[in-house]
C-alpha cells in the first residue's frame, strides 16, 4: 500500500478528484449502499483511509456508525485525525496505522477504494485481500473500487482527456500517463474475481464504472 508523505498527503485531497472521473460519484453510490444494509449501528473499516475524507463523508449520514481508518501513511492520517477532531469524530473513529493483520476487531463492512491497484499481483493483492477477509464478520460485504486494465484500445487516452477536464494540468496529464503505465497494476475483471474467490468472498457485482475505474460489491463467504 503506498505510504504518502508531505506534500503527497497534504495535497492528496485536492489532486484525487481531477485523476478519477466519477470520484464523488462513486463515494456517493456506496454510500447509498451503505445506508440500506445498516439503518443502524455499524463498524465500517476503512482502508487505505488516507486523509479520512472517506470517514468524514460517512459520519454525516449516520450517527450510529463507527469506524476503523486504516493506512500505512502516518502523515496522511495525522491529517486525517486533525479533520476528526475539528468535526467532533475522534469518539467515533479508531485510527490504526500499519497492517490489518494487527487489528484485534472484526467489523460489519470494509470499503477498499482505489487502493488495490497500487499492489503488485505478485501476492501482495492477495495478502491483502485475505486480511480483508480476516477482520470482517462472516457473510459481511466490502465494496471494491479499482483501476482496472483498459478494456478498449483508447480508455486510457480518454481518462487523460477527461480528467483534463476535471482540472488537470498539462505536468499533471503527462505524470499521470507515465503513473498508469508505469507505477499502477490493474487487473482484469476475470483475474480481480479469481482473486476474490481465493480470499474467501463470493460473486462480485458491479455498481460503478467509469473508464477505467469500477466498482464492485462482494461478501465474505460464510
Amino acid at each position: 500500500m503506498p505510504d504518502f508523505k508531505g506534500e503527497q498527503a497534504t495535497y492528496y485531497d485536492e489532486r484525487i478528484t481531477r485523476l478519477v472521473p466519477g470520484y464523488e460519484l462513486l463515494h456517493g453510490l456506496t454510500a447509498a449502499q451503505l445506508k440500506i444494509l445498516f439503518p443502524d449501528e455499524a463498524i465500517i473499516l476503512v482502508v487505505g483511509a488516507g486523509t479520512g475524507k472517506e470517514v468524514t463523508e460517512l459520519a454525516k449520514l449516520n450517527s450510529t456508525w463507527s469506524f476503523i481508518a486504516q493506512d500505512v501513511s502516518e502523515d496522511m492520517l495525522a491529517i486525517a485525525d486533525q479533520n476528526f477532531t475539528n468535526l467532533g469524530l475522534s469518539h467515533r473513529v479508531k485510527i490504526h496505522c500499519g497492517e490489518l493483520t494487527t487489528l484485534a476487531e472484526r467489523v460489519d463492512c470494509a470499503l477498499c477504494l482505489l487502493v488495490l491497484h497500487f499492489l503488485e499481483d505478485n501476492g501482495e493483492k492477495k495478502a491483502l485481500l485475505n486480511q480483508i477477509n480476516s477482520v470482517l464478520k462472516p457473510n459481511s460485504p466490502l465494496f471494491l473500487v479499482d483501476l482496472m486494465k483498459p478494456e478498449t484500445q483508447f480508455e486510457r487516452e480518454a481518462q487523460l482527456v477527461f480528467c483534463r477536464t476535471l482540472g488537470l494540468t498539462e505536468v499533471g496529464q503527462t505524470r499521470m500517463r507515465y503513473n498508469l503505465e508505469h507505477e499502477f497494476y490493474p487487473l482484469d475483471r476475470m483475474r480481480l474475481s479469481e482473486l476474490l474467490d481465493e480470499c474467501g468472498f463470493n460473486v462480485p457485482h458491479p455498481f460503478f464504472k467509469a473508464l477505467g475505474f469500477t466498482g464492485l460489491s462482494c461478501n465474505k463467504r460464510a
